[in-house]
């Protein structure tokens, strides 16, 4: 058996090896299951349903697109400051806790959103609160678990992981739109938020901080494995491991927060405008729905793809081309909605959703392995406000050039031009000296 560590949370290391095990199965697997489902809940509940009430809620309560979505603006603000001190919380006690508390306030921010009559109250609920509770529940807690319990396959396991927020576009969409033209937009937040509660609550059990915590190994290593020399590259990842204040010396940390912060951007802004942006352009709702799906499904199905790539190749280089993708989808969306040209402009959707496939478990896999898994959560955290803080005002700058021009084109082409500055600045990006003869070794 392997000891804990000196960080492990005190009532974790109480627990034995055998209640990390279902059988044989390694629990670090139960962990990926566990990440799926709470990625498809918090995603839905933040983003994927977002589009499908935007004109229900504006037209019935008189307020503009912009003054609308300057809630998910102000989500993102939140979601940076709550991931300064998340990150830190799970690398010392674990996430288990911290996801059932979170989960309950994010249900209950969408149960009350249902009743929300004036616009204060609609970006407290769902800027404010509903984003700090799925801070608490969603990917950050979950990624960084999984990082901690996968060295050598994880961006296999992140992959298949993230499937989780591409399935919530493919299908939350349909199901809320279907949901608000049956029942009206506030049953729709009711039935919604019992859902997500029914599904949350649940999946906090599974959740465990370290494998070293139950005298486990990363990947699954068997005892016998370890001494026969397997899974030193998980000992050297750990042994090596940049904390907080070291990483953010490095010039590498703001490259890479620069460039991902750039390079998603076009994964909230169109999984919230692609139904106002088409609706404005002479589709209908159900077909803007209908192209969330169509982006999700290559982006669900293609994300084993970019994980094994990026296990297998410089994840970095990896994030590059799925941003160039992403850049290339982008143009060809715009011009395409312009002429009307129904099958390409479901070409372009498609392409996207193959290039948003590698962003997020190839995100997850160049932070870990940049600097290490053992701080992990301090310092994916301490990058958060920045990013954040590029991802925040996307979405608003777009709605208030939308009411100022009624028009998305220029706002979308130049999503795709910063998608291109993000590949530079990956370019620039450069492992720290202890964690490049590590990767060299």
């Amino acid at each position: 058996m392997v000891a804990p560590h000196a960080d492990s949370a005190p009532d974790e290391v109480l627990d034995t090896g055998l209640r990390a095990r279902v059988g044989r199965v390694y629990w670090g697997y139960w962990l990926v299951g566990a990440a799926f489902l709470s990625s498809w809940i918090t995603t839905s509940a933040q983003n994927s349903v977002f589009g499908a009430f935007s004109r229900p809620m504006t037209q019935d309560l008189h307020w503009a697109q912009s003054e609308f979505i300057l809630a998910r603006t102000l989500g993102q603000f939140v979601m940076a400051f709550t991931g300064l001190f998340i990150g830190t919380y799970v690398d010392r006690h674990g996430g288990r806790l911290l996801m059932t508390v979170g989960t309950i306030i994010m249900t209950s921010a969408m149960f009350l959103g249902s009743f929300v009559t004036e616009l204060w109250q609609w970006w407290l609920l769902n800027g404010l609160i509903l984003t700090a509770g799925a801070a608490m529940s969603g990917t950050l807690v979950v990624n960084v678990t999984l990082s901690k319990w996968f060295v050598e396959r994880r961006a296999r396991v992140a992959g298949i992981a993230s499937m989780g927020v591409a399935f919530s576009g493919a299908l939350m969409p349909p199901v809320a739109t279907a949901l608000i033209e049956a029942e009206g937009w506030r049953m729709a937040w009711r039935l919604l938020a019992l859902g997500t509660l029914a599904i949350g609550l649940p999946l906090t059990l599974l959740i465990r901080r370290t494998p070293e915590d139950y005298g486990l190994h990363p990947d699954g290593r068997s005892n016998a494995q370890v001494a026969a020399g397997a899974g030193r590259t998980a000992t050297h990842d750990f042994d090596t491991s940049l904390t907080r204040s070291q990483a953010i010396r490095t010039s590498s940390f703001y490259l890479i927060v620069a460039g991902f912060g750039l390079g998603t951007l076009s994964i909230s802004i169109m999984i919230l405008q692609t139904i106002p942006y088409l609706t404005s352009t002479g589709y209908g709702a159900v077909f803007g729905a209908s192209m969330i799906t169509v982006t999700s499904i290559p982006s669900m199905l293609t994300k084993p793809f970019w994980g094994w790539m990026g296990d297998r190749t410089d994840p970095t280089r990896s994030a590059i081309l799925g941003f160039m993708t992403n850049a290339v989808a982008l143009v060809l969306i715009v011009f395409a909605v312009r002429a009307h040209a129904d099958w390409w402009v479901i070409g372009g959707f498609f392409l996207l959703g193959f290039g948003w496939g590698g962003l997020i478990p190839l995100q997850e896999t160049v932070w870990a392995s940049f600097f290490g898994r053992r701080y992990l959560g301090a310092v994916r955290s301490a990058g958060l406000p920045f990013a954040l803080l590029i991802g925040a005002s996307g979405p608003f700058l777009i709605s208030y050039y939308y009411d100022r021009t009624h028009s998305y084109d220029g706002a979308f082409l130049t999503v795709a031009a910063l998608a291109v500055v993000a590949t530079v600045l990956l370019l620039f990006a450069k492992k720290p000296e202890a964690r490049r003869a590590l990767s060299e070794g």
